[in-house]
């Protein structure tokens, strides 16, 4: 770990700080000003929403500007839709605040390339963990995101106002933090400048998996973590006990960044994402057997441990289908797929967690779940076949 990748732990915690900061309050602040309660999280899918649209924005700024300059853009509409928010939580503007996410998106737009950014700072040898220990730095998010939320909530005279005004100064300390960084040299004449067709490094089966695992994990992890603060709610848990359930739920999504490089080093990507598969499915009938907050605890931890092996493994698998050349156009590919994954279980979590409940949301997150599963043996076999032709496996 050299002082770049340090750092840029440091800008990917207070991302997560950001994000989970948002998920613990938008959805009850959405609530609280929705004109119907099935749009509570209208607000977290905005957010989602701004990433997806921000994408190709996103792409051509990495290209044209550069990594730092595009990433130093993206935290200053962090800090400016931060302000934005607190001003909609003020004068209790609902649609005011679902724009404001949407502007927010610009910047999940961009840091979700953080962990990508991570594998070029580091020798193709410590790709993997370089990918994995940035990523733990959001244990920063999962401490700090819960308690800022619980902490500053009662900040101002309206409930959660002082919340938003606070993500506004993370973003100037990710900001201060991103400056010392030396990313590799960026010459905008070469950026993009070559390399095979988006449509063809889409139809390789390791790009296809890498994308499907990416996007459904991400969807089905956001569609219960989005919902478990309102869900907690309507059976009587206190919003304390719902900051303490989200933040075990990330800690469990990052402090397994220490150890999930190494894991994918010695036994490959796809057996890693096995597991995670196994995580979901427990996370799930955890979930289903009861609605008191020990439940939800060892549920969403469940979630957040299974979704750093299918996200860690799924961006790991998807290093293996690009060139330099093609980085932008394929991992702009990558962020969309996950962000419009994101957009519909966003959405989804609100309707069905306030119109049929917890278990019914859980129920069907077994479908995705399961995709995953069949995507994952798919390719193995695929690289069986492959690998007795060639003498090379994917792992």
């Amino acid at each position: 770990m050299n002082r770049n990748l340090w750092l840029l732990t440091i800008c990917q915690g207070l991302f997560l700080t950001n994000n989970v900061t948002f998920i613990a309050i938008n959805g009850l602040v959405g609530l609280s000003l929705a004109p119907s309660s099935w749009m509570a999280t209208l607000p977290v899918m905005g957010y989602v929403i701004g990433g997806a649209l921000s994408t190709p924005l996103v792409a051509r700024t990495q290209q044209h500007f550069g990594r730092k300059a595009s990433f130093q853009m993206g935290l200053g509409v962090a800090f400016a839709s931060a302000i934005l928010c607190a001003y909609a939580a003020v004068t209790r503007d609902f649609w005011l605040l679902c724009a404001a996410t949407v502007v927010a998106g610009y910047y999940n737009a961009n840091a979700n390339l953080y962990r990508f950014a991570a594998a070029e700072l580091a020798t193709k040898e410590w790709r993997e963990k370089a990918v994995s220990l940035v990523m733990a730095g959001g244990l920063i998010g999962a401490v700090l995101g819960p308690n800022l939320a619980q902490y500053t909530r009662g900040l101002t005279a309206v409930p959660f106002a002082g919340a938003y005004l606070a993500l506004a100064g993370v973003a100037v300390l990710s900001f201060l933090a991103m400056l010392p960084i030396a990313f590799e040299p960026h010459l905008a004449s070469r950026a993009n400048s070559g390399g095979r067709p988006l449509s063809v490094l889409m139809r390789q089966p390791v790009f296809i998996v890498a994308a499907t695992a990416g996007a459904l994990s991400f969807g089905v992890m956001n569609l219960l973590m989005a919902a478990t603060p309102i869900a907690m709610q309507q059976c009587g848990l206190a919003f304390p006990d719902a900051a303490l359930v989200l933040e075990w739920h990330v800690i469990g999504m990052f402090a397994p960044g220490f150890f999930t490089g190494h894991l994918i080093k010695r036994f490959g990507a796809l057996a890693v994402m096995a597991v995670g598969v196994l995580l979901y499915a427990a996370c799930i009938v955890v979930a289903l057997s009861g609605v008191d907050l020990h439940q939800f605890l060892l549920s969403l931890f469940l979630l957040g441990v299974g979704w750093n092996f299918l996200f860690t493994g799924s961006t790991t698998l998807s290093l293996q289908t690009y060139s330099s050349d093609e980085k932008d156009r394929a991992q702009g590919a990558l962020n969309f797929f996950v962000f419009a994954t994101l957009a519909l279980s966003s959405l989804a979590s609100g309707v069905v967690v306030t119109t049929t409940g917890w278990a019914w949301l859980n129920y069907g997150s077994i479908v995705p779940v399961a995709v995953i599963a069949l995507a994952l043996v798919w390719l193995a076999i695929h690289a069986s076949n492959a690998a007795k032709g060639s003498g090379r496996a994917i792992r």
